[in-house]
């Protein structure tokens, strides 16, 4: 009986010594349950955003031609003046005084030129009677003319005099609305002035000029009908500008340029589109961005929520034949607020992990299920 106590006791010290001197027995992890969704590749209208600068159809600097005191401003800031409407008055009496003194000397050479023309035709049947010589003939007619080319010097320079004192009135040169004014009555103006007086922007219709890059040029070429970039163009879809706070101008616009050239830094090129703008609610100046539809083929659309980041690079899970899971890094080529297209990373056919990224990892086994919510594409 005391044999048997001893080896019952010696067998629970062995028993314990093993547990508390080796680690406990790991336990294998449980397979996480994953929703997946097969993808398929498709042709998809992906719209792009591009920086934009908003123009008027003309953008006029409004400069003085010639130095003055500024007497009078015919209008106020901000308003809409047709084309030839005084803007601007510079005191005009330097300019009239020359103006008059040229008229004079025309005046002057007009008689002169009559008086010559009298002297050749007095001489001329006295010549032909052989009363007077040639000579006396021909100096008058020399004369004459000597005469006719300083009237025709006079008439240039009343005519220049006449156009300078024109420039002491300044009138609008486009029709459009008028910008704030860099000086005041009273001033001293001149046309070496580095400000211009204040500018004038035709507003009717604006134009947005945004750049795309080549391979998005190329793409957005050959989705479009015609032999030409004009017919391409014709045939293009309206575009959306898209204002401040990402809100849409309420009228969709037509693209109607693309630029001679690729710009040699950037490598973009830049397109033009012009929307209608009656209500004046869009001005020279503003900024926006252009929402343009790229038409492209074999892509592939996943939720956003299917994707992380890491290091700058956007990545999914797949899982093989064999519910292994496998991270695949993405090549996205567009995206709308919950989707992002896939030209690169992805394939027809493959499982895409839609959700509970944070309990896979590359190379583990994974239990798929299938998602509450089907694919858009699906």
């Amino acid at each position: 009986m005391k044999k048997n106590l001893i080896y019952g006791l010696m067998a629970h010290a062995i028993i314990f010594s093993g547990c508390s001197s080796g680690s406990l027995p790991s336990v294998p992890a449980a397979t996480p349950s994953v929703p997946v969704a097969t993808v398929n590749a498709s042709d998809e209208i992906i719209y792009s955003e591009y920086p934009a600068k908003i123009e008027g159809l003309t953008d006029v600097e409004i400069r003085t031609q010639v130095s003055g005191i500024l007497e009078k401003i015919f209008v106020d800031e901000g308003a809409y003046v047709q084309k030839g409407t005084p803007l601007f008055q510079i005191d005009t009496r330097p300019y009239r005084e020359a103006y008059n003194d040229a008229e004079g000397d025309l005046l002057a050479t007009k008689a002169t030129v009559a008086s010559a023309k009298l002297e050749v035709e007095k001489l001329t049947p006295l010549v032909q009677n052989k009363v007077v010589s040639l000579y006396q003939l021909k100096t008058a007619q020399a004369g004459y003319e000597a005469a006719l080319a300083k009237e025709t010097q006079a008439k240039a320079k009343a005519g220049n005099a006449k156009i300078t004192l024109g420039f002491a009135t300044i009138t609008a040169p486009v029709s459009g609305f008028i910008g704030r004014f860099s000086k005041k009555t009273g001033s001293l103006l001149s046309p070496a002035d580095t400000q211009p007086l204040t500018y004038l922007s035709d507003n009717r219709e604006v134009h947005a000029y945004f750049s795309i890059g080549e391979a998005d040029f190329v793409t957005f070429k050959d989705g479009l009908k015609g032999a030409s970039i004009n017919e391409k163009l014709k045939n293009s879809p309206p575009v959306t500008i898209l204002l401040a706070g990402r809100n849409p101008y309420s009228q969709s616009g037509t693209l109607d340029m693309v630029d001679a050239a690729f710009d040699k830094t950037t490598g973009a090129i830049t397109l033009r589109a012009t929307f209608p703008n009656r209500e004046g609610l869009l001005r020279s100046g503003n900024s926006g961005r252009i929402k343009l539809g790229l038409k492209q083929s074999g892509v592939i659309d996943i939720p956003q929520s299917a994707t992380f980041e890491m290091q700058d690079k956007t990545f999914a899970f797949i899982v093989d034949q064999n519910n292994k899971a496998h991270q695949v890094a993405l090549t996205i080529s567009g995206s709308t607020d919950n989707t992002y297209y896939i030209s690169a990373g992805l394939k027809s056919g493959d499982r895409v992990v839609l959700k509970g990224l944070e309990t896979v990892k590359d190379g583990i086994l994974v239990k798929p299920e299938q998602p509450k919510e089907k694919l858009a594409s699906n």
